[in-house]
């Protein structure tokens, strides 16, 4: 118990330390890491392994002479692998910094100590300047744009951190920026009724992909097509692979199709999914592929090519998702 007057426990856990807000917003503008190079230079190898690994044909990622046709001087990495050039690997996240803690784990640090010890990505934000050559060689610092006030959010009561990296090449010049968002947040306490398990862990859903899963509330299952080549596309993606092009456009499909390849599933044992569970890739009939569930069939009946149609799933309220069960024969 506590005297008269003194706040409980939990209550004095949830007021902020004295001068706390202000050790947070001394923050806003602060550089976190100071400008690293990439411990390699733009290169073709690389490049090409991300091409495959992507399934990016665009020959001006691997062919100098495709490129040049376009104007260009040489090859040019895809514009996304910018944060790979720097990306130190992992025995770099676990050994001990050089020169000891940086602003970064200073920044954690007064996070943690505020309870915001939990930490989701929300958003990234990338500006592009200019493509990258092979030969060039890329820096990259991060300073804080903002950290908010304390909001409540679904996952916690927590803090929306923004910080911005900024990629510059051998000679000093910005090739591209990047808005990082994540929220740190307090875990939730203990005793707080965990998610009903029934439900199906939520798909990501983003700008990109909205809508494919409202089409699939709606039992209908759209595919993105891009609207300077009409070329169909899927997973969805803000930039069509064949042109480049940004704007697009959507098509229902008709739900048919034939099993590419599948997977049984025993484990990882899910309460939102029965066991074993069939995951399959589908080759519609318009030409693109989907990673699915099928349904109304066995394991062990289940054959590459089999023809298969849509059916819907209503997992919840708030979710359906597209699976497909074996095509009817017709009787003979």
């Amino acid at each position: 118990m506590t005297g008269r007057g003194e706040p409980s426990r939990r209550e004095a856990e949830e007021q902020p330390q004295e001068g706390y807000e202000e050790r947070l917003r001394a923050f806003t503008g602060r550089e976190l890491r100071a400008s690293t190079p990439a411990q390699d230079p733009v290169n073709q190898p690389m490049i090409r392994h991300w091409a495959e690994a992507m399934g990016d044909t665009n020959p001006v990622y691997t062919d100098a002479e495709a490129a040049r046709a376009t104007g260009r001087r040489t090859v040019v990495a895809p514009a996304s692998m910018v944060q790979a050039w720097t990306m130190r690997g992992y025995a770099a996240t676990v050994a001990p910094r050089a020169g000891g803690p940086d602003g970064f784990d200073e920044l954690v640090a007064l996070l943690d100590e505020g309870g915001y010890t939990s930490v989701v990505a929300t958003d990234s934000e990338f500006t592009f300047l200019r493509e990258l050559e092979p030969g060039d060689h890329i820096a990259v610092r991060e300073s804080v744009e903002s950290v908010s006030a304390e909001k409540r959010t679904g996952l916690g009561t927590g803090r929306f951190v923004t910080t911005l990296k900024t990629y510059t090449d051998q000679h000093g010049e910005t090739v591209a920026t990047q808005r990082w968002r994540t929220l740190r947040f307090r875990p939730a306490p203990a005793e707080a009724p965990a998610p009903a398990p029934a439900l199906r862990p939520r798909p990501a859903v983003n700008r990109d992909n909205a809508f494919f899963f409202e089409g699939a509330r709606q039992h209908r299952l759209l595919i993105q097509r891009c609207a300077a080549c009409s070329v169909l596309r899927h997973p969805p993606g803000p930039c069509c692979p064949e042109c480049g092009s940004l704007e697009w456009d959507t098509v229902e499909a008709a739900g048919h199709g034939h099993v590419y390849s599948f997977a049984v599933n025993h484990h990882p044992r899910h309460p939102g999914f029965g066991s074993p569970y069939l995951v399959a890739v589908v080759a519609l009939a318009e030409g693109t592929r989907l990673i699915t569930n099928l349904t109304g069939v066995a394991p062990d009946e289940v054959t590459i090519g089999m023809p298969v149609v849509l059916d819907w799933l209503d997992a919840d309220p708030d979710l359906t998702l597209p699976v497909f069960r074996p095509a009817p024969t017709e009787a003979p």
